[in-house]
């Protein structure tokens, strides 16, 4: 009889990947493996044509740097590989102009950026064995076409009276994405019940856009400063653009009011002789009173006659 044909010992995969994982953590706190990215500095606004950095910044601590590799919503068009000839490689991407001489295991700098160039970044940065380590982290980025000129208020007055109605508009120049607009009263932002849009419309096959933003409500007098109204426009695109427009209109800011009907009272007024000696009574007066006087003083006499 032949020896008994030993089984083989029976693996259990979800038990190995159960302790591959265990392992791996257990490697990382315990501080074993290093690798840890510090900072990842991607522009979030960058204008159309200019030229781009992007940082990637890692700590190896003692571990050993395998690769460094950049991807562009997914696909890679940079890699970094110290043990390989040459240590810098470029794929083919649309809206990635990479400028090899500039770049490093760090950064990687793009020249010419244009509106294909917006999209999600990402580094990933792996060690060598024995950890075989690998960690990464993204952000988004947008190119902005700038507009050829600042915002522009249309439909208003050079004078205003209260209770009348403020109605203007304040457009941006075409630009990607449209500008955002803002409306101000006399350095104030303006009440959001007095806003009408804003409306964005597409003026191009490029995707150009311009905005559109109302501004309505009734003039009163607090709308006023020494006679003065202020209405002014601001313009911004995140942190490349600002520009504003602003238009000074005149205004009645008194307050208008019913005359008040004054009303004298005349009272009679009672004479003593010694008022007319003195000459506190008016001149025809007192010349009619001293002629009663003469009369009665002439009567008296022929009566007693």
């Amino acid at each position: 009889m032949g020896s008994p044909e030993r089984m083989p010992f029976p693996v259990n995969h979800r038990t190995l990947l159960s302790s591959f994982v265990a392992l791996s953590a257990f490697i990382l706190h315990s501080g074993i493996v290093a690798l840890r990215m510090t900072a990842l500095q991607i522009p979030q606004h960058v204008v159309l044509n200019e030229t781009v950095r992007m940082q990637c910044n890692f700590n190896l601590d003692k571990e050993v740097l395998y690769s460094v590799k950049w991807y562009k919503d997914g696909h890679e068009f940079y890699r970094f590989v110290p043990r390989d000839e040459p240590m810098v490689q470029t794929f083919r991407v649309p809206g990635v102009n990479v400028n090899i001489h500039n770049s490093t295991k760090i950064s990687v700098v793009l020249n010419n950026v244009n509106l294909t160039s917006s999209g999600r970044y990402r580094c990933e940065v792996s060690a060598e064995a024995p950890a075989f380590q690998t960690v990464s982290d993204h952000a988004d980025m947008t190119v902005v076409v700038l507009p050829d000129e600042g915002p522009r208020i249309t439909g208003g007055r050079s004078r205003y009276q209260v209770g009348e109605v403020v109605r203007m508009n304040c457009t941006s120049a075409p630009s990607k994405p449209a500008a955002l607009l803002t409306w101000f009263i006399n350095g104030d932002p303006a009440d959001t019940q007095y806003l009408k849009g804003p409306h964005i419309t597409a003026v191009d096959e490029k995707g150009l856009e311009t905005a559109v933003l109302g501004l309505e409500f009734r003039v009163a007098n607090k709308h006023f400063k020494r006679g003065d109204m202020k209405l002014k426009c601001l313009a911004t695109i995140a942190t490349v653009y600002l520009q504003s427009k602003e238009e000074s209109v005149e205004g009645d800011e008194r307050i208008l009011k019913a005359p008040v009907m004054e009303s004298r009272e005349t009272r009679a007024q009672s004479h003593t002789r010694n008022d007319l000696i003195n000459g506190k009574i008016p001149g025809s007066e007192a010349t009619t009173i001293f002629n009663r006087m003469i009369i009665f003083l002439i009567t008296g006499i022929i009566l007693a006659r």
